[in-house]
């Protein structure tokens, strides 16, 4: 597949049609009011409280899915409009529960090639902390979904949450979370335990049976999100790791090379007792590179950041965004060799969402968009990637759910 970059005079080219889109997603009409547009879904009905932080996926159709908490009940929709309209929502909690719903403890959603949809959350328990990582499935494209079942078996009353869900699309189902039952456990002995530990759980039925929980990795950040890719050598896990007993930065742990242990990924020497709660995000290319986004307020290094990993070669990590407008909560997608990466900004006024985008695998990138603007409360602007198809998801609270098509200004050839 030929995959050129877009060069900067195409992509100048193409500003006022993208600037037209942004227009029709967020402008007002002349009552004043939000338009509804191809791009927004109507907000919830003003009694149900809705959470801001869902989970998106594209299917092998190119249809979107939607996974949000409404009312403590968990909700999945699907689009075959880009966002234009979704379907019916259907109930995946049958009782209500505490859902994790912010945006470093979000719902997952995955579609495999058989069609089949599989979810996994966090229910948020009454004690402090504590929580178990939850999982649910559809056989039949989204219309029912099995009873949900926990998947951690300690059995404990304590921290498991930051799930992380990876398929490969053919039956195998990974889901990766931080889990607090080897902390406890030396607590009850007396004994002392930074941090907590790495721990998964694997089907290869698509989700019908569960294996029994694996210890990935002891010793790592208590709430930051755990982030999962799949490669060419296997399920790959980002998390923020503790190194020599208070530096919080970045490592990289293969599933199924566990006994290899994990590989620092980020250096930034960021020193800290505490969880930043600012985790970070990977995906992987046609190429077999692994694409990462972080923040750090190291001493080596402060901010928002990509690099890209290939085998033993690392790109230098590529700041991202105003460091005045405070860029957070970086997200990266690839697919071929095109990756985009969304971030959050704030200008003391309102957030807005940006994108950077390659199409050669991460070597040279195009001048810095503002895609979305929002001056009340908003998610993390969320990428998506697949054969035909390139949106940004963002869910706001003045706007309601806005979905941005963007295959047009990344201008891939190919598929």
């Amino acid at each position: 597949m030929n995959k050129s970059l877009f060069s900067l005079s195409v992509l100048a080219g193409w500003a006022f049609t993208l600037v037209s889109v942004i227009a029709v997603a967020a402008g007002p009409d002349t009552s004043g009011q939000v338009q509804q547009s191809a791009q927004q879904v109507a907000s919830a009905p003003k009694h149900a409280k809705t959470a801001l932080a869902v989970g998106v996926t594209l299917d092998q159709e190119g249809r979107l899915w939607l996974a949000k908490a409404v009312n403590q009940r968990l909700l999945v929709s699907w689009s075959e409009d880009d966002g234009k309209r979704f379907s019916e929502p259907v109930t995946v909690t049958p009782v209500p529960e505490n859902i994790g719903n912010d945006g470093e403890n979000r719902p997952k959603v995955q579609v495999a090639h058989d069609g089949t949809v599989l979810v996994t959350w966090t229910q948020l328990l009454a004690e402090k902390y504590a929580g178990n990582i939850k999982f649910s499935r559809s056989t039949d494209s989204g219309r029912t979904f099995s009873e949900p079942i926990v998947l951690n078996d300690d059995g404990r009353v304590t921290s498991h949450r930051f799930d992380s869900l990876a398929i490969d699309g053919k039956g195998r189902v990974v889901v990766a979370w931080l889990d607090a039952r080897d902390r406890d456990a030396m607590r009850e002995k007396g004994g002392e335990f930074k941090g907590i530990s790495l721990y998964s759980s694997q089907s290869f039925d698509n989700g019908a049976h569960f294996e029994p929980n694996r210890q990935v990795h002891q010793h790592t950040c208590e709430c930051c999100r755990t982030a999962l890719a799949w490669t060419g050598e296997g399920p790959v896990v980002l998390l923020r790791n503790i190194f020599g007993g208070s530096t919080r930065d970045f490592a990289v742990v293969n599933l199924d090379k566990v006994a290899e242990g994990v590989k620092r990924a980020t250096r930034d020497e960021w020193q800290i007792d505490a969880c930043p709660h600012n985790g970070g995000s990977l995906a992987t290319d046609g190429r077999g590179q692994l694409h990462l986004t972080w923040f750090t307020s190291g001493t080596a290094a402060q901010g928002q950041f990509y690099k890209r990993i290939s085998g033993n070669r690392e790109s230098k990590p590529m700041a991202l965004g105003d460091a005045d407008a405070q860029p957070d909560h970086a997200a990266v997608v690839a697919h071929g060799e095109t990756v985009i990466l969304t971030w959050r900004e704030f200008d003391g006024n309102a957030y807005s969402a940006r994108m950077l985008f390659s199409n050669d695998g991460g070597e040279t990138w195009s001048k810095p968009w503002r895609l979305m603007r929002s001056a009340g409360a908003s998610d993390y602007p969320v990428p998506l990637i697949s054969n035909n198809k390139a949106l940004v998801v963002w869910n706001t609270e003045n706007e309601g759910l806005r979905v941005l098509p963007v295959e047009r200004v990344i201008n891939r050839s190919g598929s």
